[in-house]
């Protein structure tokens, strides 16, 4: 019998949900895996710090994390053993206006439909029915890519009649009411595109399906317990994990390794240690970062002071008040302005997880788009939209802290220029990526949110690249 020559070693630089993902999975097929994080938590941009006083949990990234429990890698792990447990508010999303009522999604799809416009009631009805009873097929094909059913292409091509039409152009075509276009246009900024962009309804629609299939959760405590909770699993199979351990070139590692890096081109490009061809590095300098966030946490003297009074119910916020002046905002952050009056995406965790705040006090968390690395403090303006659906808001902040894109981009690395999709989506990244898993290096490959399925709490970029490279290992030990 001929000896396995195959590597028995693996390295992962980044202790993100993905460059954890990839290392569960590597120590799964039993391999040696070692994490090297430069921070000195692991999370990457899923972390969670009390940043103003003590006692108060606020999530330095992400907050809100609907794809988490429905990603094919997590569903494979029981991590409530490690201390992860979620919390679903009643509903997930209310996008208010200003004559104090609001859109409101809930699970239900008649009590969502109920919310808008009654021209649209059916209208709403009608779409989102059959999709949300196809969820699982949509949410295994469309955003991790499995071998496609034979049993799933009625779902599939209706999910997609929607999916490729533009965020305006689905809020425009299929309803006639303002709080329905103003609704799905808010959803359709989750794409991180121009809202008239061809394909960019689809992640809108998905995170609406999601939210009457599943709803909008969130770790109790924190972001911070999802990746504790994957780093608490890899140790328990032996993994290792290193922090405050930057990894500054890639020909310091041992050469017979595999390597999974959780990183973007460009840090990419500044680790690779010429390891690399020109037609690649070229490719790596070439590749576009999509726009900025700006973001606020807050600790509150009591819950905000929303008029109308079904917000109270929701755990995340569309604070942009109709369909023209959404696309105004997200057509500035386009065209390289900083929005007058930004679309502002507000979570308000506290009001369900009483372990983030302490004394009946709350926390509250926010940002909006801003050009790439857009140097502009956005802070009176959105506090400004807030006040707008919450008069007295201003009135019960006691502490506030900002981060622009590059405080951002210095605390999670991966978000250069504030980005946090990893790179500029668009149609071309999603179908011919010229970045993807694998490197012109046989043993190294990239792991981050730049590759498919993209951004998101999931860790299935993580899962797919270790699954590739494991292919790749044991094919050449064959």
């Amino acid at each position: 019998m001929a000896e396995n020559t195959a590597t028995k070693e693996a390295i992962v630089i980044g202790a993100g949900p993905n460059g954890l993902a990839a290392a569960v999975t590597l120590a799964q097929a039993g391999l040696k895996v070692k994490v090297y994080e430069k921070n000195d938590t692991v999370g990457g941009a899923c972390r969670s710090a009390e940043l103003l006083q003590s006692g108060f949990v606020h999530d330095t990234g992400s907050a809100i994390q609907p794809l988490a429990v429905e990603s094919p890698f997590f569903r494979q792990l029981d991590l409530t053993g490690f201390g992860l447990k979620w919390c679903y508010p009643p509903a997930a999303l209310a996008h208010p206006f200003d004559d104090g009522t609001a859109v409101v999604l809930k699970k239900s799809i008649l009590d969502t439909a109920s919310t808008l416009d009654e021209i649209d009631c059916p209208r709403y009805v009608k779409m989102m029915t059959p999709l949300v009873n196809c969820w699982e097929a949509i949410v295994d094909n469309i955003m991790f890519f499995p071998k496609v059913k034979l049993a799933d292409y009625r779902a599939l091509i209706n999910f997609g009649l929607y999916a490729r039409l533009s965020a305006s152009g689905l809020a425009k075509s299929q309803f006639a009411g303002p709080r329905a276009q103003a609704f799905l246009a808010g959803l359709g900024v989750h794409a991180v595109m121009p809202l008239t962009r061809a394909t960019s309804a689809a992640a809108g629609l998905m995170l609406g399906i999601s939210g009457h299939a599943r709803g909008w959760p969130f770790p109790v405590g924190g972001a911070q317990k999802i990746t504790d909770a994957l780093a608490a699993f890899l140790k328990s199979m032996g993994g290792e994990i290193f922090t405050n351990s930057p990894i500054t070139n890639l020909k310091n590692l041992p050469g017979d390794s595999l390597q999974l890096l959780d990183i973007t081109p460009r840090q990419l490009m500044q680790i690779s240690g010429g390891l690399f061809p020109n037609n690649y590095r070229k490719k790596l300098e070439k590749f576009v970062y999509g726009p900025g966030v700006f973001k606020l946490d807050w600790i509150l003297r009591e819950p905000i002071p929303w008029k109308a009074t079904a917000v109270k119910t929701a755990g995340t916020l569309h604070l942009g008040g109709g369909y023209s002046e959404i696309l105004a905002a997200e057509n500035a952050v386009w065209a390289g302005l900083p929005p007058e009056k930004p679309f502002v995406i507000l979570t308000q965790t506290s009001l369900f997880d009483n372990s983030r705040g302490r004394d009946g006090q709350q926390v509250a968390w926010a940002y909006c788009h801003v050009p790439h690395g857009s140097p502009v403090d956005m802070t009176d303006r959105i506090e400004a939209q807030i006040e707008r659906f919450a008069p007295g808001f201003r009135d019960i902040i006691t502490a506030r802290k900002a981060t622009s894109p590059a405080v951002l981009e210095a605390l999670h690395p991966n978000c250069i220029g504030g980005d946090i999709t990893g790179g500029q989506l668009n149609l071309r990244r999603l179908l011919f990526p010229e970045i993807s898993y694998q490197t012109p290096v046989k043993n190294i490959f990239l792991c981050s949110a730049t590759t498919l399925p993209g951004p998101g709490v999931h860790g299935m970029c993580g899962y797919r690249a270790a699954q590739i490279a494991l292919h790749s290992r044991n094919a050449a030990a064959v």
